[in-house]
């Protein structure tokens, strides 16, 4: 472990990111977290008092004040806590398209999900196995507050993904129990997002040589993105046949610069896609009907 001269500000860290991948590791040697849909926020605390920092290293203390407040019963002189900034709906789940609402107007109803320490004390523990920095981690956070721990679930990766999927989470994130920390994109933390599907307009396809085909989808007149084609043959053509009766439309305000055959309306897919994205991601299209 590498220690500082004593004293000294700590500064912010850049943080290590997983990466996404469609199917969660397999074998042992890896644990499995919720993956909180929130603000990634780094904690610290040193002899100027305690901070909190965006994903970016923007100081949003203030906007954090209680969470700030509550840190105070961490007890250490000095450390630094990765952590992500939530709110919680009805049912008890992290919801993303609530949290900016809450940071300006109940931020005592924020939480800070810990899942990782990275420095503690004077000591920088990045060169430490994930695994002993959690342990650290789990001790120093107290039980009872708005600053809470990550647990680790048990079971496999498969089985943990799908029971979080079940429980309308975002995703899992799989982490090498053996990894140290380092700044950056890294395959020793994988995040696995759990699929929805949706109904949606189908406004557009796109269709271009040794290019796969895509529908253009909205909902309630937003444009959501693009939703692969995968169909067999016979049902692929099922498709163009009903996209060769709607075409002819104008493009939608703002998709004028989108090289498309956009559709009357009338035409609607059920498209399956990552949960959590403000736009399609990892998109396909499951079915596809005419509105009656």
């Amino acid at each position: 472990m590498r220690k500082p001269a004593g004293g000294v500000r700590l500064s912010f860290i850049r943080p290590m990111e997983p990466e996404l991948v469609e199917q969660p590791p397999k074998g042992d040697g890896w644990s499995h977290e919720v993956k909180f849909d929130g603000y990634r926020t780094q904690l610290i605390k040193d002899a100027d008092g305690i901070r909190l920092y965006t994903k970016t290293g923007v100081d949003w203390t203030d906007k954090y004040r209680p969470l700030a407040e509550e840190a105070k019963s961490i007890e250490a002189e000095s450390f630094i806590v990765e952590g992500e900034t939530i709110v919680t709906n009805e049912a008890g789940l992290s919801d993303f398209h609530a949290l900016r609402s809450a940071i300006t107007r109940r931020p005592q109803d924020l939480y800070l999900v810990a899942f990782d320490l990275l420095h503690l004390n004077g000591h920088d523990l990045r060169d430490m196995m994930l695994k002993d920095r959690l342990e650290i981690l789990q001790v120093l956070i107290p039980a009872g507050s708005h600053i809470q721990f990550s647990e680790a679930l048990p079971g496999t990766g498969d089985a943990v993904y799908h029971l979080a999927c079940e429980a309308g989470l975002e995703g899992i994130v799989s982490k090498r129990q053996d990894s140290v920390y380092r700044s950056g994109s890294t395959m020793n933390w994988r995040k696995i997002k759990c699929y929805v599907e949706k109904e949606m307009d189908i406004i557009g396809v796109k269709r271009g040589t040794g290019k796969p085909a895509m529908v253009l989808m909205a909902e309630n007149g937003h444009y959501m993105g693009g939703a692969f084609v995968t169909f067999r043959a016979d049902k692929r053509q099922a498709l163009w046949d009903r996209v060769h009766g709607k075409a002819g439309a104008l493009p939608p305000k703002g998709l004028a610069k989108e090289k498309a055959e956009w559709l009357k309306p009338g035409l609607v897919g059920r498209v399956k896609f990552l949960k959590g994205e403000e736009k399609l991601r990892h998109a396909s299209l499951k079915d596809f009907w005419e509105r009656s």
